[in-house]
């Protein structure tokens, strides 16, 4: 019969074994899952180290050169180049930065008869305000007021900061806008607020009565 202390004993070797190597097939396991983590490689030769890359395969050569104007616009403000689009005109023309910014706060203000400030503005409002605060030009009265004040221009002497005037009610003016550029203006529509539109879109041509400069 087998003495039950060495029996125990027997027991006993084998439990620490296998602890042993339960052990050591934990550390070789989290071992590579450590380094499958830490070191991942992707293609191209690229390759993750934690929270750091290195690329066998990074671009060489000669780095892009740009003129001065170029690397002017490469700085160029958000607003350059919505204004820019908006007028299909190249960025570094957009050069006002008191329009635009005024033309930015005012943007979709609602049309209101009468109304002279961001709560509702009609067009005479409107272009009243931009003359004031951006060409610091006094100006009053309604849109055929402010035609019969202005020196009266052609079109191709049209630039920033004159008006344009349009006779959509009849035979007197009965809107008025302010030029931009590249046949744009901006002005306080009945239907759509401040806005910009263009001289050669259908509606506006068909009523436009003349350009003019107040001075």
């Amino acid at each position: 019969m087998i003495d039950r202390k060495w029996l125990l004993w027997v027991v006993a070797i084998l439990c620490v074994q296998l602890a042993s190597s339960c052990s050591s097939l934990k550390k070789t396991t989290a071992g590579r899952n450590s380094s499958s983590k830490n070191n991942t490689e992707f293609l191209d030769g690229l390759t993750i180290h934690g929270n750091n890359y290195n690329s066998s395969s990074r671009p060489t050569g000669s780095p892009l050169k740009f003129t001065a104007s170029s690397s002017q616009l490469e700085n160029a403000p958000l607003w350059q180049f919505k204004y820019a689009q908006m007028l299909d005109v190249r960025v570094e023309t957009v050069l006002n930065t008191t329009l635009f910014a005024f033309i930015e706060d005012w943007w979709g203000t609602p049309y209101v008869y009468g109304g002279k400030n961001k709560n509702g503005v009609d067009c005479s409002g409107f272009t009243n305000n931009l003359l004031a605060s951006v060409f610091r030009i006094n100006s009053a009265g309604s849109s055929a007021q402010l035609y019969d004040k202005s020196r009266k221009i052609s079109n191709n002497q049209m630039r920033e900061g004159d008006l344009v005037f349009f006779k959509t009610n009849g035979k007197s003016i009965s809107h008025v806008g302010v030029y931009l550029n590249n046949d744009k203006f901006v002005h306080a529509s009945t239907s759509m607020g401040v806005m910009i539109s263009d001289l050669n879109e259908t509606y506006w041509k068909k009523y436009f009565a003349g350009a003019g400069r107040i001075e």
